[in-house]
C-alpha cells in the first residue's frame, strides 16, 4: 500500500472497538476466575468476600475509563500515557511509563493466548498436552494477520468480539431468567469441597485484609488494555478524539456489565476454582492430571444444560477465540508505542518504519518473538503468567493521571474563559481522583504480587528503561559527532588517492575490478595479493606478465597463511606514511543466486571489508561479478522484497521494455 493510502486504513468505531478494546472486554473471562482462585486459599470460607472485591474492580474500571476520556481529548496525537507523562512530568518519567507499557503489552499477548487455549482445552480435554504448541502457534497466526495491516486485522477480529459479547450477555440473561423462575443453575464443581491451604482456613485481621487485597489485585486484570484506545486515537476516523472517547465509554459499560453478570452467576451457581485440582474433594482419577474447566465453561454448562450442548460449545468457541484475538490490542499498541519511542530516539529507528502494508512490521515481529518465548518458558500456564501482569498497567495509569493533573494546572494558569475553566477544573478533579485510586491499587499490586513473580516484570521494566536511555545517549552522541560546524573544513579533498585492487587470482572479476579502479583515475594504483601458497603466487605473477597488465602487482608475505591481517596492516602503513592521502580499496566479489552457493565460496571479502571500514581515511568499494545463477532473480516467482512497492520491473522482459536514456 502506498503511503498516500494511510487515510484509507482509518477505523470507524465499529471496527475500532474490537481492535483496541478486545483485551479489556475479553479479560472478564478470567478476572472472576482469578478472584475465586485467590479467595479459595482458605477453602470456601472466604468466598463471601467476592461481591465486595468485584464491586471494587467495577468502581476502579469506572474511574479509569472516565480518567482516560480526559487523556483522549487532551492528547489526541496517540502518545497516550507516554505522551502525557513525558510532557508534564519529564522524559525520565515518560520512559518509566513506556517501559511499563511495553512489558505489559507482552504480558497481554501471553496471558490472553494462554487463557484462550485453556478454554479450548476445557471443551476438548484430550489436547491438554499440546498447550504450549497451540499457544505459540496462535501468536504466530496473530502476528501474520497484523502484518497484513490494521484495517484487515480489524475486519477479521470484529465478528468474534461481537459474538463473544452477544454470547456472554445471552448466558447472563438466561442465567438470571432461570434464577427468577426458581431454577438456579448449579455448576459441576458445586458439589466438590475445597481443602484449605495449611494454616489458611482461619484468617482474621491483617491476614484477612491481605487476602482480600490480593484477590482485588488479581481481579484488576479486568482493566488491562483500557489505555490502548488513548494510544490509538490517530487510527480513528475524524473527529478522532470524539470517536475514541465514545468507543472507550462503550467498552467500559460493556465490560462492567459482563463482569458483574459473570461474577454474580459464578456465586449463584457455586463455581469452585482452585490453584490445584488436588485441593478439590470428589475428583475421580489422578488429581494432578485433572484439567479444571474454566469458570466460563462451568457457567455455560450449568446454564445451557451440560457440557455437550450446542450453546456450551458456542460459548467456549467464542471465548477462546476472543481471548486469543484479545492479544490484538497489544499487537496494535506495542508497535505504535515502539514507533513513537523510536521517533524520539529511545528505540532503534527500525521500529519507526512502516512495512509494505502500512503496519509497523518490526514492532509486530518483536512482540511475537518475546511473547512466544514467555509462553514457552512458562508452559503457557495462566496462573504463572498472571503474576507478571497488570503491574505495568497501573504504573502507567498512576503517572498519566498525575501528569493530567499538572496539565490542567498549567491550562488553568493561563485560561480566562469561565466555561473553559469550569471544564478544566472538572477534568482536574476526575484525573486527581483517578491518580489517587490507581496509586493505591499500584501499592496493593506491588504488596500482593511482588514475591509471587511480579518482581520479574519490575526487573524487565528497569532493564528496558536503562536500555532506552542508553539508545538515546548513543543517538545523541552520533548526532553531535556528525553535525556540520565548518562546511569548508569538513569537505577538504585528500592530497592524493591511493588505489588498491585486491587480487586472489587472475580471472574476469579481477579484470573488471582493475578496469573500474582505473576509471576512478587515482593518483597511484596497484594490485595487491597475499602469498598464502607459493605455487599459486608464482602462477599469478606469470599470468600477470603474460597478459601484459600495466597495473603493478604487489605480493604481501603471510607466513601464517592469513589474508586479512597482512592487507589491513599494509593499508594502515600507507595511512601512517601519508596521513592526508585517501586509500580506495577495490574488492572483486562473486554474486550467486542460491543461498547454499554462498557456502561454497570463500567469504574472506566480507571479513576484510568489516576490518577496513574501521580504518580512518579508507574507502572500501565492492565490484560485483554476477555468476549465471544470479540470473534466477529475473524469474517472476523470485521478486525481491519491496519490488512491488518500489514499482520495479520483476522480469527480464519487463526490464527490456524500459526505454534507454536519450544520451545512452
Amino acid at each position: 500500500m502506498r503511503s498516500e493510502e494511510l487515510g484509507e486504513t482509518l477505523l470507524p468505531k465499529r471496527l475500532a472497538l474490537p481492535i483496541f478494546a478486545s483485551d479489556p472486554l475479553s479479560s472478564v473471562a478470567y478476572a472472576t476466575q482469578e478472584i475465586l482462585l485467590v479467595l479459595t486459599v482458605g477453602g470456601s470460607a472466604f468466598l463471601y468476600l467476592s461481591p465486595w472485591v468485584a464491586a471494587g474492580v467495577v468502581a476502579l474500571m469506572a474511574v479509569v475509563v472516565m480518567s482516560y476520556r480526559q487523556v483522549v481529548h487532551a492528547y489526541p496525537s496517540g502518545g497516550g500515557s507516554y505522551e502525557v507523562v513525558s510532557k508534564n512530568l519529564g522524559a525520565n518519567s515518560g520512559l518509566v511509563v513506556a517501559a511499563s507499557l511495553l512489558v505489559d503489552y507482552v504480558m497481554t499477548v501471553a496471558v490472553s493466548v494462554a487463557s484462550g487455549v485453556d478454554n479450548i482445552i476445557s471443551a476438548f480435554p484430550g489436547i491438554a498436552g499440546y498447550r504450549v504448541v497451540l499457544s505459540v502457534g496462535f501468536v504466530v497466526l496473530l502476528a501474520a494477520m497484523n502484518l497484513r495491516g490494521v484495517r484487515e486485522s480489524g475486519k477479521a477480529f470484529a465478528a468474534p468480539t461481537y459474538l463473544f459479547i452477544g454470547g456472554i450477555l445471552l448466558m447472563v440473561v438466561t442465567g438470571f431468567v432461570r434464577l427468577a423462575f426458581g431454577d438456579a443453575p448449579v455448576a459441576s464443581s458445586a458439589g466438590m469441597g475445597i481443602l484449605p491451604v495449611d494454616g489458611k482456613d482461619s484468617l482474621a485481621g491483617l491476614g484477612l485484609l491481605m487476602l482480600g487485597l490480593r484477590a482485588f489485585a488479581s481481579g484488576c486484570t479486568a482493566l488491562t488494555g483500557v489505555e490502548a484506545i488513548s494510544n490509538g486515537v490517530p487510527a480513528f476516523r475524524t473527529p478522532k478524539a470524539k470517536n475514541a472517547a465514545s468507543t472507550m465509554s462503550v467498552m467500559g459499560i460493556t465490560a462492567v456489565v459482563m463482569f458483574i453478570g459473570i461474577t454474580a452467576l459464578a456465586l449463584i451457581s457455586k463455581v469452585h476454582y482452585v490453584d490445584s485440582a488436588c485441593r478439590l474433594t470428589g475428583v475421580t482419577g489422578d488429581c494432578s492430571t485433572f484439567a479444571q474447566p474454566t469458570v466460563i465453561a462451568q457457567l455455560a454448562a450449568a446454564i445451557f444444560g451440560g457440557d455437550r450442548s450446542i450453546l456450551f460449545y458456542f460459548i467456549q468457541a467464542v471465548t477462546a477465540l476472543v481471548l486469543i484475538l484479545a492479544a490484538n490490542t497489544a499487537f496494535n499498541g506495542f508497535p505504535l508505542l515502539a514507533s513513537i519511542l523510536a521517533e524520539h530516539r529511545y528505540l532503534p529507528r527500525q521500529m519507526h518504519t512502516r512495512g509494505d502494508r502500512l503496519a509497523f512490521s518490526n514492532g509486530i515481529i518483536a512482540l511475537a518473538v518475546v511473547a512466544g518465548g514467555l509462553l514457552w518458558l512458562y508452559d503457557a500456564d495462566v496462573t504463572s503468567l498472571i503474576h507478571l501482569y497488570i503491574l505495568g498497567v497501573f504504573t502507567s495509569f498512576t503517572l498519566s493521571q498525575i501528569g493530567m493533573v499538572r496539565h490542567w494546572n498549567r491550562a488553568l494558569a493561563t485560561e480566562t474563559d469561565p466555561a473553559v475553566r469550569a471544564s478544566a477544573q472538572r477534568s482536574r478533579v476526575i484525573n486527581g481522583f483517578g491518580a489517587f485510586v490507581t496509586a493505591l491499587v499500584l501499592v496493593i499490586v506491588l504488596l500482593t504480587k511482588f514475591t509471587q513473580g511480579a518482581w520479574l516484570a519490575v526487573v524487565a521494566a528497569v532493564v528496558l528503561w536503562v536500555m532506552m536511555r542508553g539508545i538515546r545517549r548513543h543517538y545523541d552522541r552520533v548526532a553531535e559527532e556528525l553535525a556540520v560546524e565548518d562546511a569548508d573544513a569538513e569537505s577538504v579533498r585528500p592530497s592524493r588517492v591511493h588505489g588498491i585492487v585486491l587480487v586472489s587470482k587472475l580471472h574476469k572479476p579481477t579484470l573488471r575490478a582493475l578496469g573500474y579502479a582505473q576509471a576512478f583515475r587515482p593518483d597511484e594504483l596497484e594490485a595487491v595479493s597475499v602469498a598464502v601458497e607459493q605455487d599459486a603466487t608464482d602462477a599469478l605473477r606469470e599470468q600477470w606478465l603474460e597478459h601484459g597488465i600495466q597495473v603493478p602487482l604487489k605480493v604481501l608475505d603471510s607466513p601464517y597463511r592469513e589474508i586479512t591481517k597482512p592487507v589491513v596492516g599494509y593499508v594502515r602503513s600507507i595511512r601512517r606514511t601519508s596521513p592526508r592521502d585517501a586509500v580506495a580499496v577495490f574488492i572483486p566479489e562473486y554474486v550467486v543466486g542460491r543461498w547454499w552457493e554462498n557456502l561454497l565460496h570463500n567469504q574472506s571479502a566480507l571479513w576484510l571489508k568489516s576490518r577496513l571500514l574501521f580504518t580512518p581515511g579508507v574507502m572500501v568499494i565492492s565490484v560485483p561479478w554476477q555468476l549465471s545463477s544470479a540470473g534466477r532473480a529475473d524469474h517472476p516467482s523470485r521478486r525481491a522484497p519491496g519490488s512491488v512497492r518500489r514499482g520495479e520491473p520483476t522480469t527480464r522482459s519487463e526490464r527490456d521494455r524500459i526505454p534507454a536514456p536519450e544520451n545512452a
